[in-house]
């Protein structure tokens, strides 16, 4: 299989040339060229399919239905544009030589370019203020940022506080209530859960992170500490402001009945909660993977599938929606919980021996029954 292609090689591509940098990042698994023999059809007149097209190398003929022919060649400057964007394709392309293209999820495209043309001109506002926006553009460049709209990072931007601490400094105490959720600004920061000889870092967080917020959503005691490990700036946003201005955007809710048109076309129950309540009752074929070890254990979820999480409330399974969309996956939350549920649907979903999957050790899944 090729190597990725280094985003320097595509800067001549159109939009691709507004990337920034965490967005190159999120394509990489798709910068591969893909190889056409001379001859084969890369896509039919009336195609529908998602997949934004780039010549690499090589010829094509695009051909429109009243016969009208274009001979693209690689390295024009019509060949830095889509082939063919409008969907149905409005023509066919053939290779007339043997040739390379680049293939791009046209979806996750054109959010990625919508979040950066949204955001572009809110930091070139705030840089011609003469204020930092470094930490800012990292912050945005969080996947979760592209479900929240820039009218509410503007007004989010206006209630944060900011907090000047020494290295050392517990921002947030295992154990305590939580009444505001934190971004750090500048600095590095350990989450760590336990103390002493349990003592266990669970993440270091980066600059731009977003933390505290599992226990705005779920009402609970925080469920770790998070201290500076140098000196840093953390920028503190209260529960209200949190709950209008950023859950209500990124945590999709959905109802039993979509939920279950979502797992016809490939999405997968995600059972948040604790193993021995998902061990009484369970969905079939869920992946059992509680909140409090989410962070841990997500490289074991696949970012090109959907997750329907649940618990009993709801709470549990929307703080696991806002963090996956942090990290980038597509996630929705059963609205209020299994417990919400009509009696027969909940029959329905749960049953106490059906075959599902939990999350192990080692990035591992173990099939139960």
């Amino acid at each position: 299989m090729s190597e990725p292609l280094n985003p320097e090689q595509l800067r001549s591509f159109t939009p691709l040339n507004v990337l920034s940098e965490q967005q190159w990042r999120e394509l990489r698994s798709q910068l591969v060229p893909q190889p056409l023999l001379g001859g084969q059809l890369l896509f039919r007149q009336g195609d529908q399919g998602r997949t934004t097209y780039y010549l690499l190398s090589g010829e094509l003929l695009l051909r429109s239905a009243d016969g009208s022919e274009e001979r693209l060649h690689a390295g024009t400057a019509a060949s830095c544009h889509p082939l063919s964007p409008s969907l149905p394709r409005q023509q066919e392309a053939l290779a007339v030589s043997d040739v390379s293209v680049l293939a791009l999820d046209s979806a996750l495209l054109g959010r990625l370019v919508t979040w950066r043309l949204a955001y572009q001109d809110l930091l070139v506002e705030l840089g011609g203020n003469g204020e930092d926006t470094e930490w800012l553009a990292r912050l945005l460049e969080n996947p979760l940022f592209s479900k929240v709209p820039p009218g509410n990072v503007r007004a989010m931007l206006e209630r944060l506080h900011p907090i000047d601490l020494p290295a050392g400094s517990r921002v947030l105490v295992e154990g305590q209530g939580g009444d505001c959720c934190y971004f750090l600004k500048s600095g590095r920061a350990e989450v760590i859960r336990g103390m002493d000889s349990d003592r266990q870092v669970l993440a270091e967080l980066e600059v731009g992170a977003c933390f505290g917020e599992e226990a705005l959503l779920s009402d609970q005691p925080r469920n770790a500490s998070v201290t500076l490990i140098e000196a840093g700036v953390v920028l503190r946003l209260d529960r209200q402001d949190f709950f209008s201005l950023l859950k209500a955007p990124v945590v999709d809710e959905v109802s039993f009945g979509e939920a279950a048109r979502m797992l016809s076309s490939g999405a997968q129950w995600l059972d948040v909660r604790l193993q021995e309540e998902y061990e009484r009752s369970h969905a079939l074929q869920t992946l059992n993977m509680p909140l409090h070890l989410l962070r841990l254990k997500t490289r074991l979820l696949d970012k090109a599938r959907t997750y329907l999480c649940y618990c009993d409330s709801g709470k549990r399974s929307a703080s696991a929606v806002f963090l996956l969309s942090q990290l980038g996956f597509s996630a929705y939350a059963l609205r209020d919980g299994v417990d919400a549920l009509p009696a027969i649907q909940r029959d329905g979903l749960l049953c106490e021996s059906g075959p599902g999957y939990l999350a192990r050790s080692g990035g591992r899944t173990e099939r139960s029954g």
